[in-house]
């Protein structure tokens, strides 16, 4: 599977709907779903937490847990549903991920993390990954960071991505996380260099095009986080930049035309239509009336039994 380009797994954001948006911009770009704890998976709602449609694939399903065996299990369930790729989040900083001994705290128990990533590759026959940080508290040597890699290669995993920033699990907000550590870029590309074999992904802070192709000169790929969810539409260059499909790109209104059957289903089944639209308010940005589009989602679209006429209004009228 190609891995050039991906747009991280992020809380609230890269649901279904976002998918399925962010579909109609870039085909191949490889996306993920927001991370899934493995209880939930095991014991809740499983078309609620993993249904997705076909055309969102290439799709990877993140998980979040440090239980070899229940990871294993829903694993196993992921490649059921039709998941192309298993991921294990050894990054998120929040209060709540700590508390369930999972995401970036697991960076301290490398031989757990490695025995988890094991059971899933062995319960599986799709790829299973991690994404990780260069660092947590302070266990942020470079050695520390490539004992933590050797870790990860022992269960076989070979691809791996790395959010360029530590995390610090006390004192700094999930948020905070993202943007107050510094981002060290040139460990993860020292790690390239210590480990050639392995598929090495960077993740943090990287917004434009030409940071991509920056990155791409020392790494095997590269993913997006905010900058994906904030300015969707800069994604309507990768097919072609990446992928080598040269297929002529929708343009913004031809987005939005093409994401009004989904909503009028959506709204059929109960849904409501800031649930989706809450993904569109970055379609614009950085270009004129960008600012009365997101006042019109946010205004138009919460409003009760707001439906897709609200969109066609405000694309006949611009």
């Amino acid at each position: 599977m190609q891995r050039t380009l991906s747009i991280a797994p992020m809380m609230d954001c890269t649901d279904r709907h976002y998918r399925y948006f962010m579909r109609l911009i870039t085909r191949h770009t490889l996306l993920y779903t927001e991370m899934v704890t493995q209880d939930a998976i095991l014991h809740g709602d499983r078309e609620k937490l993993l249904g997705f449609t076909p055309v969102e694939s290439p799709l990877a399903l993140q998980l979040g847990g440090s239980d070899p065996k229940k990871l294993a299990d829903c694993a196993r369930i992921g490649e059921q549903w039709g998941y192309d790729e298993i991921n294990l989040n050894v990054g998120c900083p929040s209060d709540r991920v700590q508390a369930g001994r999972f995401g970036a705290c697991l960076m301290k128990e490398p031989l757990l993390v490695s025995e988890c990533l094991a059971a899933m590759r062995a319960a599986v026959k799709i790829p299973v990954t991690i994404k990780t940080r260069i660092g947590v508290d302070d266990q942020d040597s470079y050695e520390a960071l490539c004992e933590f890699i050797r870790a990860i290669i022992q269960s076989g995993v070979q691809v791996i991505v790395v959010h360029a920033r530590k995390a610090w699990l006390q004192g700094l907000s999930p948020r905070q996380n993202r943007e107050v550590p510094p981002l060290r870029y040139d460990l993860v590309y020292q790690l390239k260099q210590e480990f050639p074999d392995l598929t090495l992904v960077i993740n943090g802070g990287i917004e434009t095009l030409e940071a991509i192709d920056s990155h791409l000169a020392q790494v095997d790929g590269v993913m997006l986080g905010r900058a994906a969810y904030n300015d969707p539409y800069l994604f309507a260059a990768a097919d072609a930049s990446y992928y080598q499909d040269h297929s002529v790109p929708r343009t913004r209104e031809q987005v939005v035309e093409a994401m009004l059957p989904y909503i009028d289903q959506h709204l059929a089944r109960g849904g409501r239509l800031h649930q989706i639209t809450r993904h569109m308010v970055g379609l614009y940005h950085g270009v004129d009336g960008a600012r009365v589009w997101r006042r019109w989602l946010s205004t138009e679209c919460v409003k009760s039994g707001a439906d897709a006429r609200v969109l066609r209004k405000i694309l006949t009228s611009a």
